[in-house]
This record gives structure tokens, C-alpha cells and sequence, in this order.
């Protein structure tokens, strides 16, 4: 497996884009960020280091494996961000993504509130 330098160039680069790549999903979806920042920084970070690794942005929650017939890499549940059922599902439904990032604006105004 390919290594991964967090301090190199080329991931904070990665991050950059990451975080512009969750802005947009934000934008486009109507979601806003966890108030949580410790949550956000590390989504971000996991989102960033498998699209270096894996060339997608396999929401980092849940395992990558390389599938044995195509030789491509998957993850359970085919979970690319923004994922079909934090879309579908559970943001409709909780408020939030699985992973924590996305969030409605209703379930960040309560957590601010908690």
C-alpha cells in the first residue's frame, strides 16, 4: 500500500481540495458543517488520503477493498461521498451523515445547543 507523508505538500494540497469539495456538496445539498471541528478535520483528512490512495473520496468510516474481479477498489456499502444513503436516508432522517461531517441545519443549531 501506497504511503501517505501528512505533512508533505501534496496532502495538504489534497486537503485543500477536500475541503472545497465539502463545501460544494454543503452548497448543493443544503447542509452545513458539524459544529464539531475535530469531527470535521478528520472526515476531511480520511476523505483526502483515500482519494490519494484510491483515487476517490471512499467516505473514510468504512472499510476500502479491493475488489477481486475487477481488481478496483470499493468500499462497503458503496460509500463514495456524498454518499447514497447519508443522501437518501440518513440525513433525512438524523440530520447527519454517518461519517459526521454533513449535517442539516437544524441537527447543527441542537448540537450547538447541547
Amino acid at each position: 500500500m501506497k504511503s501517505i507523508d501528512m505533512g508533505s505538500d501534496e496532502f495538504l494540497a489534497e486537503i485543500e481540495k477536500t475541503k472545497k469539495f465539502a463545501d460544494k456538496v454543503n452548497k448543493q445539498f443544503g447542509w452545513v458543517y458539524n459544529p464539531n471541528e475535530d469531527v470535521n478535520e478528520g472526515v476531511i483528512m480520511g476523505l483526502a488520503r483515500h482519494k490519494m490512495l484510491y483515487k476517490k473520496r471512499f467516505c473514510p468510516c468504512f472499510m476500502v477493498f479491493e475488489n477481486k474481479e475487477t481488481g478496483k477498489h470499493e468500499s462497503a456499502d458503496n460509500r463514495t461521498c456524498p454518499c447514497k444513503p447519508a443522501i437518501e436516508e440518513e440525513l433525512p432522517e438524523k440530520g447527519v451523515c454517518h461519517c459526521g461531517i454533513f449535517c442539516t441545519p437544524e441537527f447543527a443549531e441542537a448540537q450547538k445547543q447541547a
